[in-house]
């Protein structure tokens, strides 16, 4: 929801009821995750996509539907359904959309959770999208670290659910959470969906030369919160990487150590090296690869990554340390330019994360989405 929230938030300040798909379950290779939304305002127009184009057909009906009965509906689209090919997802995938109605009186506590997203505020949303009481269906709690808004129909159920919401969030995970009717841990009855919206992950790219503008470019493109950091000023300027969220004067592993001290790096941050000079790269790396992060390569010829190599161990750093450095960075796409380069180190990225083996999908067999 992420992606259509300023324009669900401008509707409804404007008085609109507007209907949104939302999904809340994949299975197979379903196109979009869990999360992705789609609106229907009440001029027909449509904002965002639950399927990359496959469904969207059928949930704007539902949506408009759901609007002039006031009654959400959660409904599966796949090939185990006998019109999968006429609503048009054909790719194999399965997904659950939950479609609701939405306006000012439904959902108070909209505006305040469009700031806490601009302001970087985690906060998570869970509704109940399955429950024999069809009256508990639709309700909902906004969840922040601190405090919560709402209830799912009792004070158990409610409270289940924000205890497991609340690990979700910080994790930055959105997806289902299966209780008893009224938030028993065993049994089944009540579907919550937790629609998690944590700050955006953290792309650190050191060393401010052509390739870093690139990477700049694509960490944003990917939905990275950008920095650039190098010491020297004269290279380190805002006009130089406009794409980049910030622009960092500093020696990189003390501004590191700096953001790590301060909690600002986590389990799903990046950090490119770009700089390929060892005065810069060593020191960085010793501090970035003792740190928990989801990817840590740096830029670097074979002679230059042998030589790095010999330096970090003479400065103690493991083997096992050195095993979570990527170098040379990124796959074998034999990338020349920098945007070619930066496309590689992002692929290494996205491979990594989510388990891609980083070869042509047309020599393989098997599930395409993991």
């Amino acid at each position: 929801m992420r992606d259509v929230l300023d324009e669900l938030v401008r509707r409804v300040a404007d008085g609109e009821t507007v209907g949104v798909g939302t999904v809340v379950a994949t299975f197979s290779s379903a196109p979009r995750s869990p999360g992705a939304a789609m609106l229907v305002g009440p001029d027909g127009e449509v904002t965002g996509s639950v399927s990359g184009g496959c469904v969207e057909g059928a949930v704007y009906d539902l949506a408009q539907q759901v609007v002039a009965e006031d009654q959400p509906v959660l409904q599966r689209y796949g090939v185990s359904d006998d019109d999968a090919f006429a609503v048009g997802l054909t790719c194999g995938g399965i997904i659950d959309v939950y479609v609701e109605s939405i306006n000012a009186e439904t959902f108070p506590e909209l505006a305040e959770i469009h700031e806490a997203v601009r302001a970087e505020v985690p906060v998570a949303i869970a509704t109940v999208i399955e429950h024999p009481d069809a009256d508990r269906v639709g309700r909902r709690v906004v969840i922040w670290p601190d405090r919560v808004s709402g209830t799912l129909g009792s004070a158990r159920a409610t409270d289940a659910v924000v205890d497991d919401a609340r690990g979700m969030l910080a994790t930055g995970r959105s997806g289902s959470l299966h209780h008893g009717p009224d938030g028993q841990r065993r049994g089944e009855g009540m579907t919550v969906f937790v629609n998690s919206f944590e700050p955006p992950p953290r792309m650190l790219v050191f060393g401010a030369i052509d390739f870093a503008s690139a990477m700049a470019r694509l960490g944003s493109f990917l939905g990275y919160r950008v920095t650039v950091c190098d010491a020297r000023p004269v290279f380190a300027t805002a006009s130089r990487f406009p794409e980049a969220d910030e622009v960092v004067v500093d020696w990189p592993h003390r501004y590191l150590v700096a953001q790590a001290d301060a909690g600002r790096v986590d389990e799903r941050t990046v950090v490119a090296v770009l700089t390929h000079d060892p005065k810069f790269d060593v020191p960085l790396l010793e501090v970035a690869l003792r740190l928990k992060l989801a990817y840590v390569g740096a830029m670097g010829s074979r002679r230059t990554h042998d030589d790095r190599l010999r330096r970090l161990r003479e400065a103690g750093v493991t083997e096992g340390e050195l095993a979570g450095m990527a170098s040379p960075i990124g796959l074998d796409l034999g990338a020349r330019t920098p945007e070619e380069t930066a496309v590689s180190i992002a692929a290494e990225i996205i491979a990594l994360r989510w388990g891609g083996r980083g070869e042509r999908l047309t020599v393989l067999d098997g599930a395409i989405h993991r």
